[in-house]
């Protein structure tokens, strides 16, 4: 006597999505994370060009101007302006490494992690930065990019992820150390809120929060997902300056 047993469904593993299991995905997402971030840094220095034939005349109007509640909307703007090629070559070898990690992400990570930082950065400038002064510079987004790398293992509980941050602040640390310390012309303020900004990014796009979506299991991780990690920065400058770092100048 035969005996028929009905069908079970397969069970999917414990916090695995099957979506992020499917490599066509995953590299359609990374392209797209890096297309935007192309476009960025292409921004960046199509701006510096024109500023450059108008004698940084985009400077004073997009630079962070503190406490100036009418040019609150500058911190949009003064991540994308610099002060010199010089500046901006400084600025763009550490924002492209570390955005490249965060854009294999996808295009939506990258754009809400810079999204972030620029809004918690920008305005932690504008409230104390000294005031007579105009910072911009993308430094702030890189040190932004550097604390969101340092700091998501924790929130991710990644061990992969506290590792290889590990690696870049051994690598990278000092530098970044060195650009909190108060130099005349460089924006310290800049660094240390973009740095904020990545901390509060990190938290806030992590699958442990409340209402965040939740990320697959992933090599290096201890029940969620893992980013590829590292990074460098050098600050912001504020107009005015020149160097790494976040330089604001009197104007």
């Amino acid at each position: 006597m035969s005996t028929t047993t009905p069908p079970t469904k397969k069970r999917a593993l414990p916090g695995v999505n099957r979506k992020r299991l499917l490599p066509g995905d995953n590299a359609k997402q990374s392209i797209e994370g890096l297309i935007l971030l192309a476009g960025i840094v292409a921004l960046m220095w199509l701006l510096e060009a024109i500023n450059t034939l108008d004698h940084n005349g985009l400077n004073h109007g997009g630079g962070i101007q503190p406490r100036n509640v009418s040019d609150v909307w500058d911190i949009f703007t003064a991540p994308f302006l610099h002060v010199s090629f010089q500046h901006l070559i400084d600025n763009t070898v550490p924002f492209v490494f570390m955005g490249v990690i965060i854009a294999l992400r996808g295009a939506i990570r990258l754009a809400l992690v810079t999204l972030i930082v620029i809004v918690i950065g920008g305005l932690g400038t504008w409230l104390i930065a000294p005031g007579d002064t105009s910072t911009v510079g993308a430094s702030g987004v890189v040190f932004g990019y550097a604390a969101y790398l340092f700091t998501r293992g924790v929130f991710n509980r990644s061990l992969l992820e506290i590792l290889t941050a590990v690696v870049v602040g051994v690598v990278w640390g000092g530098a970044l150390l060195s650009s909190l310390v108060p130099h005349n012309g460089i924006s310290w303020q800049g660094h240390a809120c973009g740095a904020l900004g990545g901390v509060i990014a990190a938290w806030w796009l992590s699958p442990g929060r409340a209402g965040s979506p939740r990320r697959g299991a992933g090599p290096g991780g201890w029940g969620r997902g893992s980013e590829p990690s590292g990074g460098r920065g050098q600050g912001s400058e504020p107009s005015g300056g020149r160097g790494q770092g976040s330089e604001a100048s009197g104007g």
